[in-house]
This record gives C-alpha cells, sequence and structure tokens, in this order.
C-alpha cells in the first residue's frame, strides 16, 4: 500500500519540517554539563502538543522524560515511541567547519550537534505523527512516546523510571530510531543490542614518582603491576581467560545465524572506512564479531611521563580503563564480580573502580511484529532491508525488553557515517525527510495487519 498523501504533503511541507528541526537543534541540551536540558524538554513538550499528543513532562531523579500519548481505543495496539532529546558536548569546537550549534546544509546534509543523535530522527517521528493526522485526519493506532535527557549520560535513571512508570508505558512494541543506517546504504531493522561494563583499575607504587637511574630495581612500577594482570585475563587468541566469562552467552539460533550469513559485507570499503585497511576477514566472522560475541577491550592506559622528549622516571600509579561489550544473557553485575574476582586472585592491590554498565537486549528474530516492521520499511524505502539480530554497540534496550517485557525493534534513519560524537555530527536532509515516511509507513503497516480482533499478544515471545 503506498501512503499518497503522506508522500506528497513531506514534498509540499520540506521547508516548513526543516525550520521546525532547525529550532530544536538551536536549543543546546548537553546532559553532561546540564546544559539546556529543561528549556529542550519544555520546547519538546510544546511542539508535541502543537500537533494534539497530550504532552507532559515527568521527573526522575535526573533529567526528565517528556512523555507523550494518543490513545484511540484501549483496546487497538499500542506503540511505544523512544528517543532521547540530550546531545554530547560539541568539543572540540575549533574542528567544526559551521557553530556546533547553528544548523547549516552543505552538500545535502545538515550539520549540527545532535541532528543525528538523536534529534533528527526524534522529529522525524514526532513529524510523522502530523504529516499522518493532516492526511488521514486519525491514527490507526494508540501511540505513547518516551523522549529522556540523558542517553549521552548512560540513561542512568531510565530503568528506575520504566520501572515506577510500567502500567503507564504499556505497549506491544517498542520503536526506536537512533543509530547509523548500514554502510551498505540500506535501512536497518536491528533486533537489539549488546550491553556493557566499564571498569577502572588503578596500581599504585611509591607515594611519588622516582628517578629511573637511581631507584630502579629498587621502587616498582605500577604500569608493569597492570601490564602483568592483563596478560592473565585474555589469552594470544583474544580469548578471556577470567573464569565464568563465557558461561551464560545465549546459542544464536539457526534463523539468527542466517541472518549473519546474509548480511552484506564489502571488506575493502569497510577497512577504509574504518581507518584499517588490514581488515580481514569474511562477512560472516566480521557480524558474528560485532554482534554475537563480547568484547575486552582496553579504552585507555595511562602512566608515567608521555610528552614531547625524554623524562627518566619510575611513575607512581598507573590507571587502565576498560571496556567490555556484553551479550545476551550474559548480566553486567555478575561479571563484574568475576572481574573483581580475578583481581583479587592475580593483584589484590589492584582498585577496580565500576564506571557503568548496561544490559544486553534482543527481540526474538521470529517474532511476528518483526516481520510486520521489516515489510514497512521495506514499502517505505522499496529496498529490502537488513535484519541483523544485534547492534555491534549500546541502547538502553533491556528496559523495555527486560521490564517492560515488550519486544523492541531499532530502526535507525541517520546516514552511516553522520559523525555523531563527533565534530561535524550531521544528517542527510533526504534521510530526515525518508525517516518522516517511514515511520508513517511502520505505522500504516502495524494497522493493516493489527486489528483490534486480531490484536497479537506478545510478551510471551520476548527473549
Amino acid at each position: 500500500m503506498s501512503l499518497e498523501k503522506v508522500e506528497q504533503l513531506i514534498t509540499e511541507r520540506k521547508e516548513e519540517y526543516l525550520e521546525q528541526l532547525f529550532t530544536l537543534l538551536r536549543q543546546k541540551s548537553i546532559s553532561a554539563q546540564n546544559v539546556g536540558i529543561r528549556e529542550c524538554a519544555e520546547l519538546l513538550k510544546g511542539m508535541m502538543q502543537d500537533i494534539s499528543i497530550d504532552t507532559k513532562i515527568l521527573e526522575t531523579k535526573g533529567h526528565p522524560v517528556v512523555y507523550g500519548e494518543m490513545i484511540k481505543d484501549p483496546n487497538a495496539f499500542t506503540l511505544l515511541i523512544y528517543g532521547h532529546y540530550d546531545v554530547q558536548p560539541p568539543d572540540p569546537i575549533d574542528e567544526w567547519v559551521s557553530p556546533p550549534f547553528e544548523p547549516t546544509i552543505r552538500d545535502e546534509k545538515i550539520y549540527c550537534r545532535g541532528v543525528g543523535d538523536n534529534k533528527g530522527q526524534l522529529m522525524a517521528q514526532i513529524l510523522a505523527i502530523k504529516t499522518y493526522l493532516d492526511a488521514y485526519g486519525e491514527l490507526p493506532i494508540n501511540l505513547k512516546f518516551v523522549f529522556e535527557g540523558e542517553e549521552e549520560s548512560a540513561s542512568a535513571n531510565l530503568a528506575g523510571f520504566v520501572e515506577s512508570h510500567k502500567d503507564l508505558l504499556a505497549a506491544d512494541l517498542v520503536y526506536t530510531s537512533d543509530g547509523p543506517m548500514h554502510d551498505s546504504g540500506a535501512p536497518f531493522v536491528l533486533l537489539g543490542v549488546r550491553g556493557m561494563l566499564y571498569v577502572e583499575l588503578t596500581a599504585k607504587g611509591a607515594d611519588w614518582d622516582n628517578h629511573s637511574g637511581n631507584k630502579g630495581n629498587i621502587v616498582p612500577n605500577p604500569a608493569w603491576k597492570l601490564i602483568d594482570l592483563l596478560r592473565t585475563m585474555r589469552d594470544e587468541d583474544g580469548n578471556v581467560l577470567i573464569e565464568g566469562f563465557y558461561d551464560d552467552i545465549r546459542k544464536p539460533t539457526e534463523k539468527e545465524l542466517q541472518l549473519i550469513k546474509d548480511l552484506p559485507f564489502n571488506q575493502k570499503d569497510i577497512g577504509e572506512q574504518i581507518g584499517y585497511e588490514d581488515l580481514d576477514m569474511d562477512g560472516e566472522m566480521y557480524y558474528r564479531k560485532l554482534t554475537l560475541e563480547p568484547t575486552f577491550n582496553i579504552a585507555g592506559f595511562s602512566s608515567g611521563y608521555s610528552g614531547q622528549g625524554s623524562k627518566t622516571i619510575i611513575p607512581s600509579k598507573a590507571v587502565l580503563k576498560m571496556d567490555m561489550r556484553l551479550v545476551v544473557d550474559q548480566d553486567p553485575d555478575d561479571i563484574f564480580e568475576k572481574f573483581s574476582n580475578h583481581v583479587k586472585k592475580h593483584a589484590p592491590d589492584v582498585e577496580v573502580n565500576r564506571l557503568g554498565d548496561m544490559k544486553p537486549s534482543r527481540t526474538s528474530s521470529d517474532h511476528e511484529i518483526v516481520r510486520v516492521v521489516t515489510e514497512a520499511v521495506q514499502r517505505s524505502f522499496v529496498t529490502e532491508p537488513v535484519l541483523q539480530p544485534s547492534l555491534g554497540g549500546s541502547l538502553p534496550d533491556y528496559v523495555w525488553t527486560k521490564i517492560l517485557q515488550t519486544p523492541s525493534v531499532v530502526v535507525p534513519y541517520a546516514n552511516f557515517d553522520e559523525a555523531n560524537h563527533s565534530p561535524n555530527e550531521n544528517m542527510g536532509v533526504q534521510n530526515f525527510f525518508d525517516g518522516i515516511k517511514c515511520t508513517c509507513y511502520v505505522i500504516n503497516e502495524i494497522s493493516r495487519t493489527h486489528n483490534t480482533a486480531e490484536r497479537q499478544k506478545t510478551a510471551h515471545k520476548i527473549d
């Protein structure tokens, strides 16, 4: 079914819709620095109310959630749309070609902090509702909206918010548009995310730095202490040696393995895009490592002198930062306990601090609603979407699949090279309009296949 009225309105309103997006983009909302958050929440609330979404600001222990709903019939299918209105700091400022909070179009792309992550995708969803209403007079399903202000700060209070508002947030599907499309340019349908555990290790030697000659072989070097500890954690093939690290990983289904095999892959292009032209693996291995296997990554290592020239010292302290991307059904609490026990066994004087975590999440590829969303995306883009079991990165998707017990699908609208979190963050102008259209198609396809009499009961199929 073609939504001709929708597509016509989007074409007619391009300038109007861009200006509404630009208004939101100009409002700073840096969660890490608490800059403009409250003002952005109020602005977003007003924009939603202008198109008849019943909207209110709900407080959390941190930044507020902007919640909205349009309830057609309590017994109808309910779609919950999730996004976030907070953005990353713009630093380093001097690397931006145009001011970071002044949206600028160059080469068919909109450049501004937050345009891809996530304000452009969020506004595409809101403007889709306006477009659908103006085209057809009413929505065919119920809609709920949760736009949080802490996603760029690890969604510290989202789980507590969802736990406290289960009845309010009850839905049949959670739909998220965040992140980039596939590197081939094809639309993505993502069924989950990897979780994360972030830790910091601190080793101490003497009370201050010492001369590496006068005190060499006398004062211990804490950098070596951490290096020796790392050697006990991982073998030469990259296997993690921490006892029980792999115990709870769910075995992928045959269908998930087939999805991995079918994913498009161009080794040369990906190597160039990530700046590592020595990439040497086939597509099946690439996607399996990216989506179905955990990581054990050194994110930073600091000790001693690293400035220009030489300084001969034995450093007094060494600090190591690590992130571990976890897959279902690994639990960050369990992995942190196993990690800490390993450190106590091999280097008991090394201090371990937990800096952050997020649980992994996945919705079954066999779920009926996955087929419905995939067909809607295909109809909208007139391109077969890439269906992937999991995103390599992390989003707070578990709050929906674990706490709310609701299936969740992620369909990104931003271009692959959106440079989110970096200077010159951008979103293709056409990507923005395509996102508006795709949201309309998803709503329409859900209503076509899930009317009130045939409503699918979905919770029992949650993984």
